[in-house]
């Protein structure tokens, strides 16, 4: 079997970002990504969170999100009714990972069920859960959290209405478990984000150059679908629609969240805006950066528009320094913004977990419409291990614009152990379009 080793992966990770693996390379990737997460992150949250059987019931076309960090790479979708088991052996502290399931579910979950032994897929399972005996059985419902809340009404009053009554009380949400599960990053992970980002950047770069954006005559739907098309032609996909919008010299208007400068022409003076992700290894990226147009005979940004960049800098600093294990979100954005405003600054932040799923589970950190706080998602605690899309803008008043802009900012950053870090650093000069 293929293996990709480390030094391809650092290969690829300081290459160019055409270097990505083809899709056979990238199965075994997935593959090793996969069985290193059931073996050696899943017995540790299923330990922390008291849960030792986890239950996951999905069907094909409605499926779990969950299943979705389980799904073999040569899968597509869950296939028929679908049945995963992962019982924690405290003797042994390892995962049994099994499948209720007509087939093998890849390579790492193999099935134990034999229908024609057995024909009843739900006898089978309570069969298996009687064998294994947990004293808590977690299902994904949850009233808060729509990632952890996968299990339709249909599956689960088949399991419910027909399990034993004993086996009905050992019955809870799987809510702490299915957080923890879609937001912790392992070591492999983590290294797999540098390249991930690394690509995003160097697609960002490329669109605001004069290879993409002529001034006077290029609209940011154009490029747009520029980056839509880059993306496809990397064999890569979007997990969201880009953003292209400009502020500029004129109109008394704020742009930002209003939708109307998506169709403007680009041209020199205007400071441009860019929201972009990708999806590559199950991994997603969200980032958002500046650009500046230069006008005939200028050579950079003017300063007016650096200083603005700085103080969202600033903002940055001020957020990643009140990150800490077991504070809430609500709370680091509480201080952060009070710490801010009290240098002078007018920042809205609004960051939210990144992983699996752009908007993963784990500790929320503002919405933009939402900066006294987040209620539930708001009162999940920072754990290490979790990479973060820091979002945020600060608004700044211009004097030789007259007006007010927001600097918007996002980047991949990681909180663990060692304290915070951004996955493969921040911007902090404008991007110039036409040098």
């Amino acid at each position: 079997m293929l293996r990709i080793t480390l030094f391809l992966l650092l290969f690829f990770q300081f290459s160019f970002s055409q270097n990505i693996l083809d899709l056979k390379n990238r199965a075994t990737i997935i593959k090793e990504i996969q069985k290193d997460r059931i073996e050696n992150l899943l017995p540790s949250l299923m330990k922390e969170t008291g849960i030792d059987m986890w239950i996951i019931i999905t069907r094909e076309y409605n499926e779990d999100p969950i299943i979705k960090t389980f799904l073999p790479p040569t899968w597509l979708n869950a296939r028929r009714r679908t049945i995963l088991v992962f019982y924690h052996n405290s003797i042994s502290d390892k995962v049994e990972a099994a499948a209720i399931s007509r087939y093998n579910f890849g390579e790492n979950i193999p099935s134990i069920w034999d229908k024609e032994k057995i024909p009843n897929q739900f006898e089978a399972l309570y069969n298996y859960i009687s064998e294994k005996g947990p004293n808590k059985i977690g299902l994904n419902f949850s009233e808060n959290f729509a990632l952890i809340d996968g299990i339709s009404k249909t599956d689960f009053d088949l399991f419910y209405n027909n399990a034993p009554k004993k086996m009905q009380e050992k019955i809870v949400s799987a809510e702490k478990l299915g957080i923890r599960w879609i937001e912790t990053r392992t070591k492999k992970e983590k290294k797999i984000y540098n390249q991930l980002v690394s690509i995003t950047h160097n697609i960002i770069r490329e669109a605001f150059s004069t290879s993409v954006i002529r001034p006077g005559e290029t609209t940011t739907d154009d490029v747009i679908w520029w980056m839509r098309e880059k993306v496809l032609s990397l064999k890569l996909k979007t997990w969201f629609h880009p953003t292209i919008d400009v502020q500029r010299n004129e109109a008394s208007d704020l742009y930002a969240f209003d939708g109307k400068s998506k169709y403007d022409i680009i041209q020199p003076g205007d400071l441009v805006h860019c929201d972009f992700g990708i999806s590559y290894l199950t991994l997603n990226t969200d980032c958002q950066q500046i650009a500046y147009v230069l006008k005939p005979n200028e050579k950079n940004a003017p300063k007016f528009l650096s200083d603005a960049l700085k103080d969202a800098n600033r903002v940055q600093d001020i957020f990643t320094d009140q990150f800490a294990l077991n504070k809430t979100g609500n709370q680091i954005l509480k201080s952060s913004l009070s710490l801010a405003k009290k240098e002078g600054l007018n920042p809205q932040i609004y960051t939210h977990p990144l992983g699996t799923f752009g908007h993963s589970a784990g500790t929320t950190l503002g919405m933009w419409d939402s900066q006294g706080g987040v209620p539930f998602k708001g009162d999940v605690k920072m754990n290490f291990d979790t990479v973060y899309a820091i979002e945020l803008n600060n608004k700044t008043y211009l004097k030789e614009w007259g007006k007010d802009i927001r600097i918007m900012l996002e980047e991949a950053g990681i909180f663990e152990k060692s304290g915070f870090r951004y996955v493969n650093g921040r911007q902090e000069k404008i991007i110039l379009i036409g040098k």
